[in-house]
């Protein structure tokens, strides 16, 4: 064998080794090899990338030049100077860029008159300079920024739905970085999951009931589109409501449960049910509302007074039920500040925020509009080709996109069958009630 034909031997197979690695085992691939290049890159770039980006500022410097006959002028004469100030473009000081799962992070330090939002504007920017799919900017301290770069969209493909072991915690899907999605009440008691037809909306119920069903944990459903939901999912529900009298009715019940708490607690001295001894501790309820908007829609003045009810006990359920284990997760196709006040008040007790592809702005606005303006940009971008992405309010304070996992309605059903042993009866529950409260 010829030398040349040799060397073309060798050549083509590093470089189907290289493609190997890299396609069959890309973490390790990226962490030896992508990483550091790329690291490389991004460092020995930031000068030309920060200054097509205007992100940098003029600085006064003195400057020796070595350029024969140099001439500066003072504005009288003409002097010969080696070493006089010139404006030169100043970058942000960079720190060594860290590898993450999808990507990499890197520090900056901002220069005088900037903030965190200069950076953010710059973003897509900086994406297409350094060829990479998105970049993040956050803050954890003044005169810090941090830029996060993901080289691929992590949400194209997400795995499987894993188990949930821990109480009121369930996995739902992948956010943009690559780590889980986790939806905790425990942390964030009440969330508001918007969201149009085929957008992922249900799909994201759907994966809630499947990692609640084998918890200790009462299920409890408003469906108002007759029931055609959550019915399928009966057998695991404690209670479920259909119709907006029925809603009138569970949410009485659900009123008169906290206030019964609230005795409990009392008693006990315990500012939560978490702090009572577990022999005496009540079942957390996880109640699930499909299509809220038609909890407050009024086709007559004869519905007023019972969409009073309605608002009035919702709110206060979101308002003092998570010391007391009542926790709410409310979908809606289209949610309005014209379906009235009640929706705005509940709003802002949902601290957990999700946001699907949906068919009007406003929904968008009443969901995300009152977090961050880029958190709306990025909402109203979601592509129909892609069900279950949304924009998730993490309990972090920061917001990110993400990936619900697919879960079908028949593994919803299987699994609210499987479990329907542990679904504590409502009327056991609410035994001990005197009589129904008016709310």
């Amino acid at each position: 064998m010829s030398e040349p034909l040799a060397l073309l031997t060798v050549l083509a197979t590093v470089v189907v080794g290289l493609w190997a690695w890299r396609h069959y085992h890309y973490q390790s691939f990226w962490l030896a090899l992508g990483f550091p290049l790329t690291a490389i890159s991004v460092r020995a770039s930031w000068r030309r990338v920060a200054l097509g980006c205007g992100l940098t500022k003029k600085r006064q410097r003195w400057w020796f030049t070595l350029t024969p006959g140099a001439v500066a002028s003072t504005g009288l004469v003409k002097v010969r100077r080696r070493f006089q100030r010139v404006a030169v473009d100043t970058k942000p000081f960079m720190w060594l860029p860290l590898p993450t799962r999808y990507g990499w992070r890197v520090t900056l330090w901002t220069l005088e008159g900037q903030i965190p939002g200069d950076y953010a504007e710059a973003a897509e920017r900086l994406a297409h300079s350094w060829g990479v799919h998105a970049v993040r900017v956050s803050s954890d301290k003044p005169g810090r920024v941090r830029l996060a770069a993901t080289m691929r969209d992590p949400l194209v493909k997400v795995d499987q739905l894993p188990p949930s072991p821990d109480l009121l915690k369930v996995t739902v899907g992948r956010l943009e970085t690559g780590k889980p999605w986790v939806v905790d009440f425990r942390t964030v008691p009440h969330w508001l999951n918007t969201g149009a037809t085929q957008s992922g909306k249900s799909n994201l119920a759907n994966a809630l009931i499947v990692g609640l069903a084998p918890q200790p944990v009462a299920l409890v459903g408003f469906d108002l589109k007759g029931g055609v939901e959550f019915t399928p999912y009966a057998a695991r529900l404690s209670a479920l409501a259909t119709s907006r009298a029925e809603s009138v009715d569970l949410l009485s019940d659900l009123v008169g449960l906290m206030i019964d708490r609230m005795g409990l607690c009392r008693q006990a001295a315990a500012r939560n049910i978490w702090q009572l001894p577990p022999a005496i501790r009540p079942v957390p309820v996880v109640v699930l509302v499909d299509e809220l908007a038609e909890l407050y829609l009024m086709a007559d003045k004869s519905e007023k007074d019972e969409i009073a009810k309605t608002s009035t006990a919702l709110l206060r359920v979101a308002q003092l039920g998570r010391a007391f284990g009542i926790y709410l997760f409310c979908c809606g196709q289209r949610i309005g500040s014209d379906l009235g006040p009640g929706v705005t008040a509940l709003r802002a007790q949902c601290s957990g925020r999700i946001c699907h592809r949906v068919n009007d702005p406003e929904t968008a606005t009443m969901t995300l509009g009152d977090l961050d303006p880029a958190a709306l940009a990025s909402a109203r971008t979601i592509a129909a080709e892609t069900p279950g992405v949304a924009i998730v309010a993490s309990s972090d304070g920061q917001w990110y996109r993400a990936r619900s996992f697919y879960v079908s309605e028949q593994s919803a059903e299987h699994a609210a069958r499987t479990h329907a042993h542990l679904a504590p009866s409502w009327d056991e529950i609410t035994a001990h009630l005197s009589e129904p409260v008016n709310a």
